[in-house]
């Protein structure tokens, strides 16, 4: 059988690195082809290439066996090329039909448009009204937006990538249901994602890369989520290791906190209330734009609500600035690391005076002790195994996922007595994820509440003791891990926030 797509010794330089390495597989008609590999393995690069975005230095891509220069993506979805991507295209103050008509290359009439769309919609099962303003959808139901756009062109190949990040698990296997049936009529669909078990559920083959190349092709089926892991790192992972650890006093109270919503999209605080022990470490789980951040910026003192709701070790710090409440022992890492965890512009060791300057006593006499900030900085690096070239290196010259080592290494050396993060382990490979991950049940069993805000269901219930959902501003009932259903926490994830009733999907479609 010819192969849908095949690439031979693709390689893509740019200054200082080899994105890919001679890199050659190919994906069959009907196949669904994983492509795995940690950040930094060449993933989108090699994506970027098959859909036009950028070209080849060297390497051939073959097309139905004939071979072919994708010169931009009007003409990958020309040959047959939809991509959907991990973050969104959309304007929110714009319909589902306005949107998917900005991504269309042909002018069609809206109401012959709007008659493809219900077909295809009908056809999937993507149930979605074309009347819809985006701002009131789901981000589910965002993401159908972008399949429903690809699938108008009538792809050959599909490329998805990291598509369920920000998915709940009913969101998860209705996209699944989608993806087979495509494969079912001939569709061939590249698959990108960190999501090992998805992996072994939905596809048929996996190609891994690391470091550009191309390091074995797999079927998932007979693999394990960890031996697929220690292939895309080469290397063991480290299982958790949790002995020795109980949970004593009170530590952090958040009671009754709200926050108005920041701007037309934001979303509010609404009676925010849990509390977490010392040695405990307490989940937050839910889809991107319910509120974390909103959450983050009001543990962290970044924005101050009412005195009263937020106590750390018996002392109302919910009035206090974010330097006050470091003071009180807070440390916190917000979710964008460039502009705000660190200045991308700064070295490692001024970044490390950003946020450890008083704690760690950096500050002399009303003067910067440049020395204690560089011998702080170099213990991070080499506690965390940052890739830097030392102290001195520009925030900016690392990767992303060496920033986030350094950035969370930063705040965990600093021993506090509560720590707020989100996103930990976002961009880092599977084995620097178990070490922070060790690291923040290490920082725990010394007696810190840590709050960990995550959009990675699996992250939060292998490290977590504790989890709660957030849903438009709301905080569900806490709950005991050992205790919780995923389907449970799918549908607390899922709430009402941009859902329809039956009798408006019904007449949707």
């Amino acid at each position: 059988m010819t192969a849908r797509l095949e690439l031979k010794g693709i390689t893509k330089r740019f200054p200082g690195v080899l994105a890919n390495d001679h890199v050659g597989f190919a994906v069959q008609p009907g196949e669904i082809h994983a492509l795995l590999g940690e950040n930094g393995a060449g993933k989108s690069t090699l994506v970027k290439m098959i859909y036009g975005i950028m070209q080849p230095d060297e390497g051939e891509i073959l097309w139905n066996g004939a071979r072919i220069t994708v010169a931009n993506p009007k003409a990958a979805r020309k040959l047959g090329i939809g991509m959907v991507f991990q973050h969104f295209s959309l304007f929110e103050a714009l319909t589902v039909l306005e949107n998917i008509a900005l991504g269309m290359d042909a002018n069609i009439p809206a109401r012959e448009l709007e008659a493809k769309i219900r077909a295809v919609m009908t056809q999937y099962g993507l149930l979605l009204d074309p009347s819809r303003v985006v701002s009131t959808l789901s981000v589910g139901e965002r993401q159908r937006i972008e399949i429903v756009r690809a699938l108008l062109l009538n792809p050959s190949l599909l490329i998805m990538d990291e598509p369920t990040s920000v998915l709940t698990p009913q969101e998860v296997d209705q996209l699944f249901v989608v993806l087979r049936k495509l494969a079912s009529e001939g569709c061939s669909i590249l698959y990108i994602s960190h999501k090992l078990h998805e992996i072994k559920a939905l596809c048929d083959t996996a190609t891994i890369l690391r470091g550009g190349k191309l390091v074995d092709t797999c079927e998932p089926k007979v693999e394990t989520s960890r031996s697929m892991a220690e292939k895309m790192i080469g290397g063991s992972l480290k299982d958790i290791k949790r002995e020795g650890r109980g949970l004593g006093g009170e530590k952090l109270v958040v009671k009754g906190l709200n926050l108005p919503a920041d701007g037309p999209f934001g979303t509010a605080l609404k009676d925010i209330s849990f509390t977490v022990r010392a040695g405990e470490i307490f989940g937050v789980a839910g889809v991107a734009g319910n509120g974390q951040n909103a959450l983050l910026l009001a543990l962290s003192g970044e924005e101050p609500t009412a005195r009263h709701a937020v106590t750390v070790n018996g002392t109302e710090v919910g009035h206090m600035r974010a330097r006050d409440r470091r003071g009180q022992g807070v440390s916190s890492v917000p979710e964008e690391r460039n502009g705000h965890a660190a200045v991308p512009v700064f070295t490692l060791a001024d970044n490390a005076i950003l946020t450890a300057r008083d704690r760690l006593g950096m500050v002399n006499r009303g003067l910067l002790d440049a020395k204690a900030a560089r011998t702080y900085a170099g213990e991070v690096i080499e506690a965390f195994s940052v890739k830097a070239t030392g102290p001195g290196a520009m925030a900016e010259s690392l990767s992303g996922g060496n920033l986030q080592k350094y950035i969370m290494g930063r705040e965990i050396l600093q021993k506090p007595q509560v720590l707020v993060v989100s996103q930990p382990t976002w961009g880092v490979d599977a084995g620097a994820a178990a070490a922070i991950h060790q690291a923040l049940v290490d920082l725990a069993a010394e007696g810190s509440a840590i709050v960990v805000i995550s959009q990675d269901l699996d992250e939060l219930l292998s490290l977590c003791d504790t989890l709660a959902v957030i849903n438009g501003g709301r905080l569900s009932t806490p709950m005991a891990v050992s205790d919780a259903k995923i389907d449970e926490i799918g549908l607390l994830m899922g709430g009402i926030h941009g859902e329809q009733t039956p009798g408006e999907v019904a007449h949707a479609v």
